[in-house]
């Protein structure tokens, strides 16, 4: 027998969705860059799963003084090659270390698969607003490249995804957090804020999601709130 599919949410939700990862790639053009920083490091005793778990701390740290972005990436590469390498850093090593960072901003956008066409029919009959974190000027500038704009109400940009945020936007946009819902690919900025802000949430997986953006999906304890889990973006029309 086919599955049966549960009814669909009634009309009129707010969809409030993440970007990075969600609605396009954008992990897997770092990972590209850490695996060319590795082979440019080329360390005699540390493995390059070790390198990375350095890279994960600086990157950690770095992104509480710095924020997101790529700037803030590149920083974190030549802070963790000064603080593997056994020789000085030089002017020119700088240079090429941070240049592995900035290539990523000559990928193009590359639309996850039946992204345009599920958010057309989503904002047929809901509200959807784009949530995204990061730097202000790359993210705004993903957003006009996507060709994907058109689909929101509103692009929200903010500078980290907590339940204070989440709550702020609710707020702004005269949400009502009953028919709201928050949807990503990660748990820890995505989905377990938004259920701690008092949201609805649903997971997207993407098998390339940043290190630093996993964690356990964790239940609300409000059993009002809901969290549902879909295999792909699409999977999402099953719902909504």
């Amino acid at each position: 027998m086919p599955a049966v599919l549960p009814p669909k949410i009634a009309p009129g939700q707010n969809l409030l969705i993440d970007a990075d990862d969600t609605l396009w790639e954008n992990n897997i053009y770092f990972e590209r860059a850490i695996t060319d920083f590795i082979s440019f490091l080329n360390h005699r005793h540390y493995t390059p799963d070790q390198v990375r778990h350095v890279l994960y701390e600086v990157e950690r740290q770095n992104i509480q003084k710095h924020g997101y972005g790529m700037h803030s990436f590149a920083g974190a590469l030549v802070i963790c090659f000064e603080k593997l390498s056994e020789e000085q850093v030089t002017p020119e090593w700088d240079e090429t270390i941070r240049s592995l960072a900035f290539k990523i901003a000559e990928h193009p956008m590359e639309i996850l698969p039946n992204v345009p066409e599920t958010l057309a029919e989503l904002s047929q009959r809901h509200r959807l607003f784009m949530v995204t974190k990061g730097n202000f000027a790359e993210q705004t500038g993903k957003v006009e490249r996507s060709g994907l704009k058109q689909y929101f109400r509103a692009i929200e940009v903010v500078a980290e995804k907590d339940a204070g945020a989440y709550r702020a936007v609710v707020e702004k946009f005269g949400l009502l957090p009953d028919v709201t819902w928050m949807i990503g690919n990660s748990p820890k900025s995505d989905i377990n804020p938004a259920l701690e802000a008092g949201l609805h949430a649903v997971f997207v997986p993407h098998d390339k999601t940043w290190m630093l953006e996993r964690d356990e999906l964790r239940q609300s304890s409000d059993h009002l709130r809901r969290l549902l889990q879909v295999e792909s973006f699409a999977g999402l029309r099953d719902f909504f």
